[in-house]
């Protein structure tokens, strides 16, 4: 490309422990990957069950910055993720955290995040839909998204946001041919949910801590830690404990990378959806269903949450997701 790679921001927060600068990083909270979850119900608001399982994600989320506090953090910005995108009581969270609320975020998931943080926190995350066995899995839209792929490999919301905070602090393009310098960008230090969440995440997360609070049997069951187990801020914990290490490795862990030239594919489900991207240019058809291929700025999904699941059929909901 004939231009020298980018020299990505010195790292003063996370980093600087002991240094005497602001210690900061950044949670991106979902709900599904949260040990005790097993159930639409306990996710949306106005359902029955939702005030228990917001309070089953505000101990995991309070209990992350615990953990990284007890290595020196000093405060973090939680970025409430899913569905309404205001499920956790402001005056539970913890102190040390402002809080980003609000389902219109041009960033989505990962609004917030800028240049200036060392560090970011996948809290309660959950497999792709492409994996019937993770507990509520499913791709931003579970109504219109079957699967996403990126240079082969299955992303799932880790996966893609991962690349996102790759995309923070210097440029980064995305090509269909040719070798693309991706330079640095924000590490994702740890993530919590299921194993599958754990698997997914890998790829585009090296060395990314991960805290598996629950282990999925189906789409709709999970054993999972007992809560207070689940919380890492006590020793050995997953989440506080996960936390406090993925903080310590923050300074060494390199950003999301995936390799060379980035090529994402998203399959959707239903057809009538396809023309809308063919009109944009966004791909082909492929085997009857739409497989779009994006830039960096739609690996940021807009508007997804998550629908009631009061009609179902073959496990996908006949209501509009909400947002």
């Amino acid at each position: 490309m004939g231009r020298s790679a980018p020299v990505p921001p010195a790292r003063g927060r996370l980093c600087a422990i002991g240094g005497g600068s602001a210690h900061e990083g950044v949670i991106s909270s979902d709900v599904e990957g949260t040990a005790g979850i097993v159930d639409w119900s306990q996710c949306l608001p106005g359902e029955s069950a939702y005030e228990s399982g917001r309070e089953l994600l505000l101990g995991e989320v309070n209990a992350a910055i615990d953990g990284a506090c007890a290595v020196g953090a000093t405060g973090f910005l939680v970025n409430d993720s899913h569905s309404s995108m205001a499920n956790l009581p402001p005056q539970q969270l913890h102190a040390q955290a402002s809080y980003l609320s609000g389902k219109h975020k041009p960033l989505y998931m990962m609004q917030g995040l800028d240049a200036t943080f060392d560090a970011v926190f996948f809290v309660s995350y959950h497999g792709s839909m492409g994996d019937p066995c993770s507990t509520l899995s499913h791709t931003y839209n579970p109504r219109a998204i079957a699967e996403v792929r990126v240079n082969g490999v299955v992303a799932g919301e880790a996966g893609i946001n991962a690349l996102v905070a790759l995309g923070h602090g210097v440029p980064v393009a995305l090509s269909h041919g040719g070798p693309v310098a991706l330079g640095h960008g924000v590490p994702v230090a740890l993530v919590t949910g299921d194993e599958v969440t754990a698997a997914e995440a890998a790829p585009f997360c090296p060395g990314v801590e991960q805290a598996v609070v629950n282990h999925s049997v189906s789409r709709f069951a999970a054993e999972s830690l007992h809560p207070e187990l689940a919380r890492p801020h006590r020793g050995g914990r997953p989440s506080g404990a996960g936390a406090a290490r993925g903080v310590g490795r923050a300074c060494d862990q390199p950003a999301s990378d995936v390799g060379g030239a980035l090529a994402q594919r998203r399959s959707r489900r239903d057809v009538h959806l396809a023309p809308r991207c063919r009109s944009r240019g966004r791909g082909d058809r492929i085997h009857g269903r739409r497989r779009p291929r994006t830039s960096l700025s739609h690996l940021r999904h807009r508007g997804a949450a998550h629908p009631r699941h009061r009609r179902v059929s073959r496990g996908v909901s006949r209501r509009r997701p909400r947002g």
